[in-house]
């Protein structure tokens, strides 16, 4: 179903599946170091310095990948993706992770897409324990990657930002 203008959704679980599994494809083809990289970012102790120079380095790469796997995808699919990412950047957005990440406003909001983009392992990693994140890596594309797409391909955006009942 599209979403229309003022329409409110709150992502599916199979929504949330089809994120992770794009985000999972984007970064395969880019080799094991990138693979033990961010495998490494799950792994090591909480609270540990995280070495992020191979992804960061790949994020373009990562993202152009994305990119080429998205743009035949429907404008409701890019609308339902977005808003995943909406509903992972609120749940990331707690002072505790905020205390390790840093940044403005804006360099928190891109340090969370940053979350994102390393996957489903690194941001259920985070949410459980902010120690997990990595102070000051960010990914602002991230933040607004779907409804970039979507704007693209099918001009204005429509209106279905969650509606939050705290």
């Amino acid at each position: 179903m599209a979403a229309g203008q003022g329409e409110f959704r709150v992502p599916a679980s199979e929504d949330e599946a089809r994120l992770w599994a794009l985000v999972e494809a984007a970064w395969a083809p880019l080799g094991p170091e990138v693979r033990q990289a961010r495998g490494e970012l799950v792994v090591r102790r909480s609270g540990s310095r995280a070495d992020i120079s191979v992804v960061a380095a790949a994020l373009p790469a990562f993202l152009g990948i994305l990119a080429g796997h998205c743009r035949g995808l429907p404008a409701d699919e890019l609308t339902s993706l977005d808003r995943v990412v909406e509903r992972k950047l609120w749940e990331l957005d707690r002072p505790d992770v905020h205390a390790v990440t840093g940044g403005s406003d804006d360099g928190f909001l891109y340090s969370r897409g940053f979350v994102v983009a390393m996957g489903r392992e690194f941001c259920d990693a985070v949410t459980g324990d902010p120690e997990m994140a990595v102070p000051y890596a960010e990914c602002e594309e991230m933040c607004y990657f779907f409804a970039h797409l979507h704007h693209e391909r099918f001009g204005k955006f429509p209106d279905t930002r969650i509606r939050y009942l705290s």
